[in-house]
């Protein structure tokens, strides 16, 4: 058994949980206008991006990853179609240091160690909101102190008029890549203070579209140009969710259960003229959740809660798999499955100490197990455990026009694998230290800066995993420095009601950086560390609102610059790529987002832009540079009512220059296409 001195001090944590201290004032709520927002009230000294409401619903989105796409600093990886792997990456310094949170707790995945957040409907969401660093609040998990940018997906709580206890909101979207998607959510008053909630949704597609494919020799010469179809992106998906949610008078409490099933194919690398692969995978995920807050006193409030994830994972081939083995190229056939546990429970500790100054103390305690079975495999699978104890000590100051935060994150963790392989313990402390300052209390210009250290230990994936993973591996350390600041101006213009700016700058460095790059397939993947990379960036936005007699117009342009170089040198001797940019990271990358509300209509356009960068052989050489792509969408969205029912109606035009492009090389995407929605309101 892994040792039980974890399990003694996280027990330590929960009973600090005693009734100690004040209730801190609850946030107020805010309307938020239908475009990106940049910043919230001043109450928060980390600026957050943030959707919601009618703006995710006059997306453009499909899924979660689809939205996140419009946030500064974000890079999605895409590997095309509605059941392709979409995977999140924030200021390039690689998708695990994003920590992913559904509903407050850790999301986690066993099929390759990261979150696909193309798995996520945007139909149940609420919000989406991307903090760099951390969030504003000392009063969270240790989990959520523990990841370099942070990524909150909130599901929508049951609300009710006055005299309604019942609402229903049923949905069916039709799209050209042969998509049917019907849905439904219920909500429920039991009583004043319980209410429940279910949602289903089914996702059918048989993932093909037309795709141009064109390729040049290093002389410039056209070595293929062809029009083709993608197949095997076939996805047929399940997903349920059940909600339980109360109140009392000094606190509150939620339940939820979701389940998620499905199978799809999987669109290979289209590489020497291979243009399908025989790949498959079946998913299913399990999860249960619940949390608690309390506000004790005047002074301490607790939080405390836990989930247990399953997570199944198929992987089947039939197609010939060439490996190097002492120079002996084999075929193989692959018919994996892969079983992960995911037990979590944490308490939370807030102290006021003063009306402006508190602590916190947050314990974490995980426990993960991998299992699997294998055919066509000559290794052994190692059936990896590692038990995680977490604790975050913090500390917040408001003084009115300045705030400072700051913590201490310790990460201990113990792991214990067969077939003779080392699993070393480690503990490892990380700092962070964020400051603001308004300067003037008669405007809302703010200032901001902050310093974080942070650790992540390899994955199960990156270490273990058969054809992927690879066990000397080491962690990987990450500093990062931001310095921003947000201007919000209300203007006395009929016409131009406000304007925002926002200017940030960073600097981040990575040791032992590692990186996940295909390798002919979406399952199996190519696990490298980088000695280290540096980088930099700039992101900068402007929004605006206008109204025009009746018309209410929105709009937000973001632009960033990166640059993010690899220095790995090994016994003091550079390798090739020294100094080179790290693969798919672009120099420059923008967004733009105009909405426009007319009575009962609504009117969406979207851009977004991303510039040259180089795939992921490393070295920054003609032949392995990805040329620029961007995509233009549109959207008209119309409500209207036969009482008592309500009914919305959207078209959208997806890419509608049809151009052909790759997120990742030799993953094409869906040139132009359409989708319909019809949604019914109770």
């Amino acid at each position: 058994m892994l040792s039980n001195k974890l399990l003694y001090l996280f027990v330590i944590g929960i009973l600090l949980s005693s009734p100690l201290f004040a209730q801190e004032e609850k946030e107020s709520s805010r309307e938020l206008s239908p475009v990106v927002i940049e910043i919230t009230p001043y109450r928060d000294l980390i600026p957050v991006q943030q959707l919601s409401g009618q703006e995710l619903q006059r997306m453009n989105a499909h899924s979660v990853a689809d939205a996140m796409r419009y946030f500064s600093g974000v890079k999605i990886k895409d590997y095309g179609g509605i059941g392709g792997l979409k995977t999140i990456d924030v200021r390039n310094m690689g998708t695990h240091h994003v920590g992913v949170f559904y509903n407050g707790v850790a999301v986690g995945n066993a099929q390759n160690g990261i979150v696909d957040l193309g798995k996520f409907s945007l139909d149940d969401i609420d919000m989406l909101q991307l903090y760099n660093g951390q969030r504003s609040t000392i009063f969270q998990s240790a989990k959520e102190f523990a990841s370099a940018t942070a990524v909150y997906i909130n599901s929508k709580t049951p609300q009710f008029k006055e005299g309604k206890k019942t609402n229903l909101i049923a949905r069916y979207k039709l799209a050209s890549i042969q998509l049917n998607n019907p849905s439904f959510r219920l909500e429920q008053q039991i009583s004043e203070d319980v209410s429940a909630s279910l949602s289903a949704e089914y996702l059918h597609s048989n993932g093909r579209y037309s795709f141009r494919y064109k390729r040049h020799n290093l002389d410039n010469s056209v070595a293929y140009d062809t029009t083709a179809t993608r197949k095997n992106g076939d996805i047929d998906a399940f997903r349920i969710e059940a909600g339980l949610y109360g109140k009392s008078t000094h606190g509150s409490w939620k339940g939820q259960l979701y389940y998620y099933d499905s199978e799809r194919g999987l669109p290979g690398a289209i590489v020497k003229n291979n243009w399908s692969t025989g790949e498959r995978s079946w998913d299913k995920n399990v999860l249960a959740q619940a949390e608690l807050t309390q506000f004790v006193t005047d002074r301490y409030k607790f939080q405390i809660k836990g989930k247990f994830a399953y997570d199944y994972t198929r992987y089947l081939s039939r197609d010939s798999i060439e490996f190097f083995e002492n120079q002996v190229t084999k075929n193989l056939q692959v018919d994996n499955s892969y079983y992960q546990q995911d037990y979590y429970i944490s308490a939370v500790n807030l102290y006021k100490i003063t009306p402006h100054w508190e602590v916190s103390l947050a314990t974490d305690l995980q426990y993960n197990k991998l299992n699997a079975t294998r055919e066509g495999i000559g290794t052994l699978f190692t059936y990896p455990e590692r038990l995680s104890f977490i604790s975050a000590v913090a500390t917040s100051l408001d003084l009115g026009s300045f705030k400072a935060q700051a913590s201490v994150l310790g990460t201990f963790t113990k792991e214990k694998v067969r077939n003779n392989l080392q699993a070393p313990d480690r503990s490892v402390f990380s700092p962070a230290l964020f400051l603001s300052y308004k300067p003037w209390k008669n405007r809302d210009l703010v200032v901001h800066t902050f310093y974080k250290n942070i650790f992540r230990m390899p994955t199960f994936n990156d270490l273990y995993y058969t054809q992927i993973g690879d066990a000397n591996l080491k962690p990987e350390f990450t500093n990062q420095v931001n310095l921003g600041a947000q201007y919000q101006i209300p203007l006395e213009s009929p016409y131009l009601k406000s304007v925002s700016l926002k200017l940030e700058t960073y600097y981040m460095n990575v040791k032992d950086k590692i990186i996940a790059a295909p390798t002919g397939s979406m399952f199996r993947w190519m696990m490298t560390n980088l000695g280290q990379t540096e980088g930099y960036g700039i992101e900068t936005g402007v929004g605006t609102a206008w109204t025009l007699g009746t018309a209410q117009i929105t709009t937000q342009v973001n632009y960033e610059f990166t640059q993010a170089k690899n220095y790995t040198t090994i016994n003091d001797i550079k390798l090739s790529a020294y100094g080179d940019q790290i693969p798919y990271a672009p120099w420059h990358s923008g967004s733009a987002i105009v909405g426009v509300n007319y009575r009962d209509w609504g009117f969406n356009y979207s851009f977004i832009y991303v510039g040259k960068r180089y795939d992921g052989a490393m070295n920054n050489i003609a032949r392995n540079a990805v040329q620029p792509w961007y995509t233009h969408d549109i959207s008209v969205q119309r409500d209207f009512a036969i009482n008592p029912y309500r009914f919305r109606l959207s078209a959208e035009a997806n890419n509608i220059m049809d151009q052909q492009y790759d997120v990742v090389t030799n993953y094409p995407m869906p040139g132009r296409n359409f989708r319909l929605i019809l949604s019914f309101e109770l």
